[in-house]
């Protein structure tokens, strides 16, 4: 009796990872990697000067604390009032460069594609690195 409790028990728990992973199938960072023709290094973006807009895909508290000068907040968690505000500044013949805390964070992969498929924007690039790279590189 205990051995068939057990082996439900089991099959229970597979329920809501398999749930899960249904659900998140689309997310999983490692199943859509960017392309290195969208991606760019700190040296890269740095080159581009005042023709490089940066987009901070950090939490808000993050980016109080620091960010690259200049950088405008956009995140997925206040993506719907944050965009429109992006949108007034943006300009179309400069590139746009996305970054969060680091290389394994997927916030900027995600607002990156985002702002390709939802607002239709060309020209924007994930910093490789994310935030951490831009600090090793400041020193």
């Amino acid at each position: 009796m205990k051995l068939k409790q057990a082996v439900l028990l089991v099959l229970l728990a597979f329920v809501p990872a398999i749930g899960q992973a249904i659900y998140f199938r689309d997310k999983v960072s490692w199943q859509t990697p960017v392309p290195a023709s969208e991606m760019v290094t700190v040296a890269q973006a740095r080159e581009w000067g005042d023709n490089a807009t940066w987009i901070d895909a950090r939490p808000a508290e993050e980016f109080s604390q620091d960010h690259v000068p200049g950088a405008i907040l956009l995140n997925e968690d206040h993506w719907n009032e944050l965009l429109p505000q992006f949108l007034v500044l943006w300009s179309p013949e400069k590139k746009i460069v996305v970054y969060c805390s680091t290389q394994s964070c997927n916030a900027s992969r995600e607002i990156a594609h985002r702002l390709r498929s939802e607002a239709q924007l060309k020209n924007v690039f994930v910093l490789q690195g994310g935030w951490e790279e831009w600090l090793k590189a400041k020193r």
